[in-house]
């Protein structure tokens, strides 16, 4: 008989503690998990989702528009709804999220909901008093935005408030130059709002490869994002007329609504995790090892509370493995290499790998294919968007070390590359397979001007 009440006890419903919660059960663990506010998490109550949704919402004006090329004519100008919107997106999500809760209610994992903290290594205390003993706990509790302190501060708002926004503001001002910045930035312009980006650096997209930045921020420039570089909101002030912004290099803008998208920091604080020997970093994020350990050896930590790679399938993939080697008997491990990522701004990028400057420190041989062009799509549109795709390769052994796109269904082509990439395909291998005509994934394996370095 076991000294604790459980073999598990999971704080945070999101992802990767949901799945965690679910296979440990599978696997004959006895398991529980407390959730403060809706299961899903970042992803899908306040995240990839949602903003994905919105995404799709703002690129149908560009629709409209192309269709005139194909022989198409709308009697009368599409109207908008932004609480429609809001309202199918909550609804969806309100699904989805039941269907978390359903599916790990359904493996045999006790639910509660209501927040939990660390009272001990092996302790847990719920909202209403309860205590809960479990030979491990595993925090999952994810992320929130980032915020900084400067007067006015209080009439921004986050990516969480801007998915509920009561109506579209005709102004906005984004503070950022993260994906997630340039996806809100994106999805306002494209709803019609005249949207300016602030970003305290010279080029949004910082650890991208420098073609996917350049190309991205021409597109949403094209789009008419306003950027303003080097520059960031040291003041915000309610007029008349709504928000009025200052920044530190002296623009004043006037906007409906200023949002900040800095970054986002781990969820810890108030969890006890002092008190149970668990240490944290300077960001606050959960120190764990390669197997998601702490410093605490009955604690573990999986998903965006430790700061390793932010992506929901990594959180995913890191529950898996901890509920398959804790309780099913397997060494399972996550590769952190090749994971593909991608940015739903409209033009889309996508990545998987080295970029050629992660490639070139190397030292090595670079061999660089690289081409832009015209979708076919638009050439009866008369929309003047672009396509980059880039392959960075081995120069000695010719191993495709990444694949970038910025284009239509970038996202979509990347994921079925990253396969290739992941499997150490070479250039000969994309060359030798026939391409699929005529479509703008071809070009990935029909690349020929090289640039070597």
């Amino acid at each position: 008989m076991s000294q604790y009440d459980l073999d598990l006890f999971v704080i945070g419903g999101g992802s990767g503690g949901v799945r965690a919660a679910r296979i440990s059960a599978q696997h004959g663990a006895r398991v529980a998990i407390a959730e403060e506010f809706r299961f899903g998490g970042t992803c899908v109550i306040r995240g990839c989702v949602p903003k994905k949704l919105l995404v799709y919402a703002s690129r149908f004006p560009d629709a409209f528009e192309d269709s005139a090329g194909f022989g198409w004519s709308i009697p009368e100008k599409p109207t908008f709804s932004w609480a429609d919107l809001i309202a199918a997106k909550n609804a969806d999500i309100t699904r989805i999220s039941g269907f978390y809760e359903e599916n790990v209610a359904r493996a045999g994992v006790t639910v509660h909901h209501q927040r939990a903290v660390i009272e001990d290594p092996h302790t847990v205390r719920l909202a209403d008093g309860a205590k809960i003993t479990a030979e491990l706990i595993l925090i999952a509790t994810g992320g929130a935005p980032a915020s900084i302190d400067f007067p006015g501060g209080e009439f921004a708002i986050s990516s969480n408030e801007a998915l509920d926004l009561p109506e579209l503001p005709k102004r906005v001002i984004v503070q950022g130059g993260g994906y997630i910045a340039l996806e809100f930035a994106s999805i306002f312009a494209g709803l019609g709002a005249e949207t300016t980006l602030i970003h305290r650096g010279h080029k949004i997209l910082r650890g991208f490869d420098e073609d996917v930045r350049d190309d991205v921020q021409t597109g949403l420039a094209h789009r008419g994002v306003k950027f303003v570089m080097s520059d960031h909101v040291v003041g915000i002030e309610r007029g008349q007329g709504g928000k009025v912004v200052r920044t530190h290099c002296g623009e004043t803008i006037e906007a409906d609504e200023v949002l900040f998208a800095i970054g986002r920091r781990p969820l810890t604080h108030g969890l006890g995790l002092e008190a149970a020997g668990v240490e944290c970093d300077h960001h606050g994020a959960v120190v764990v090892d390669e197997v998601s350990q702490t410093s605490a050896p009955s604690i573990y930590a999986i998903g965006d509370v430790t700061n390793r790679m932010n992506l929901t399938p990594i959180a995913i993939r890191e529950g898996h493995a901890f509920a398959d080697r804790m309780f099913g008997g397997q060494s399972a491990r996550i590769d952190y290499a090749n994971v593909p990522t991608a940015v739903f701004t409209t033009p889309e990028a996508a990545t998987v790998g080295l970029t050629e400057e992660q490639a070139r420190e190397t030292g090595g041989a670079v061999d660089i294919y690289k081409t832009r062009f015209r979708p076919m799509k638009a050439t009866l549109s008369g929309r003047q968007e672009r396509t980059m795709m880039k392959l960075v390769v081995d120069g000695d052994s010719q191993k495709v070390l990444g694949v970038h796109i910025v284009g239509e269904d970038a996202a979509e082509m990347v994921q079925m590359a990253a396969i290739a990439v992941k499997m150490g395909a070479t250039k000969a291998d994309f060359d030798q397979t026939v391409a699929l005509h005529p479509t703008v994934a071809e070009e990935i394996v029909t690349l020929r001007t090289k640039w070597t370095g």
